[in-house]
This record gives structure tokens, C-alpha cells and sequence, in this order.
């Protein structure tokens, strides 16, 4: 199968989670939410990146701190972390969001249910656009006081700066994208089951 085909094969899954088996989804997965679904982990990956650039000292910045212990393994797990949780928005439009994969003893097979995606998703939405409005703000007044020893809490100029300012401003996407996708993912699986519901299988 070419590179070509194969693309067209997972498009197509994509497109039809949500169906009923056997039947064809009354709302699709649109491609829009697919793009949205792919773009938030590469909104936080940048930021990842930067904070593993700057344990290992080729941030730019702060070269002479002296690292706690516990303080390296805590940034790099941060960016693991967030970057397997900006992951996990696939599942808002790949077939594992909505029925539990093979590989989950006992439970395979199963759909999942709505609020199971939509209350964890909504919070995640609405917590991430809390922090990074808290992170917007305390950047421009200053609510917290500097952490480090040198007296400076992050870049405020210089080539430092910018490049820490480019790697968390796509970060601020990430909330309302994953709002907007989970809002879809609602309305889809609602009118999916609705449509189950009035037209049931035969036999």
C-alpha cells in the first residue's frame, strides 16, 4: 500500500468514528476538527522544547544557576508530561476516544461514555486557559516574586527573551482549541446517539 493510500485509509477512520457498526455516522469527524485535534500538540511542543533547552544550557539564559537536585528530572518531566496531555486530544476525533481499545483488558470493545471524555476534557480546557492567563498576567505585573538567585524569574530582553516569548505564545492556543474540540466531540456523539437511538438495528 503507498504512503498515499494508507493516509487516505486513516483519513477515512477518522472521518467515520462516531458510526454505529455498520452504519454511517450521521456527523462525522470533520476534517477541521481532525487539524485542530493534530495542531495542539505541536502548540505545546515548542514550549517543551525550550524548557528542555534550558536544563541542558542552550536556552540563552541563566547558564550560571545552580540546579537543585530534584529541579533537572522536574522540568523535563514537566514537558513529557504536557506533551502527553496535549496528545490525548486525539482521542477527540480518533475511534479510542469512543470505544476502548483492544489493549485494555476487560473493557475492550466498550463505548465509552460522553461525560467519561467531555467533563475531563472541559476541565483541562478551562484550567489550561486559567494558568495561561494567570501566566499572561503575571508576566506584565509581577504577583510573583522572582525565583531566582540572580534576581530575574525569566528573560525580560535580548535574543533570551524573544526566544522564550516564541516558545510559549503558541502555548495560548492550546485551551480554546481544546474547548472548540470538545464542544464538537459533544454535539457529534450526542446526535450519533440519537440516531442509534431512532433507528435501531434490525433483527
Amino acid at each position: 500500500m503507498t504512503t498515499h493510500a494508507r493516509d487516505t485509509a486513516a483519513t477515512a477512520a477518522e472521518m467515520s468514528v462516531g458510526a454505529p457498526a455498520g452504519r454511517k455516522p450521521v456527523e462525522p469527524v470533520p476534517r477541521w476538527a481532525v487539524r485542530v485535534a493534530h495542531a495542539i500538540p505541536l502548540c505545546v511542543l515548542p514550549s517543551g522544547l525550550w524548557r528542555v533547552a534550558l536544563v541542558l544550557g542552550l536556552a540563552g539564559y541563566d547558564a550560571d544557576y545552580h540546579w537543585a537536585v530534584w529541579e533537572r528530572p522536574y522540568v523535563i518531566g514537566l514537558s513529557v508530561v504536557s506533551e502527553g496531555l496535549a496528545l490525548l486530544a486525539l482521542g477527540l476525533v480518533r475511534p479510542w476516544g469512543e470505544v476502548v481499545p483492544p489493549w485494555v483488558p476487560g473493557l475492550h470493545g466498550r463505548r465509552i461514555p460522553i461525560p467519561a471524555v467531555v467533563i475531563p476534557a472541559a476541565l483541562g480546557a478551562t484550567l489550561i486557559m486559567m494558568f495561561c492567563a494567570y501566566a499572561v498576567l503575571n508576566q506584565i505585573f509581577g504577583f510573583v516574586e522572582p525565583m531566582n538567585e540572580n534576581g530575574d524569574g525569566s528573560p525580560t530582553s535580548g535574543p533570551a527573551a524573544w526566544a522564550l516569548w516564541t516558545a510559549y505564545a503558541p502555548l495560548l492556543a492550546w485551551g480554546p482549541l481544546l474547548a472548540i474540540l470538545t464542544v464538537a466531540y459533544y454535539r457529534r456523539r450526542r446526535a450519533n446517539h440519537a440516531s442509534a437511538a431512532a433507528r435501531p438495528e434490525a433483527g
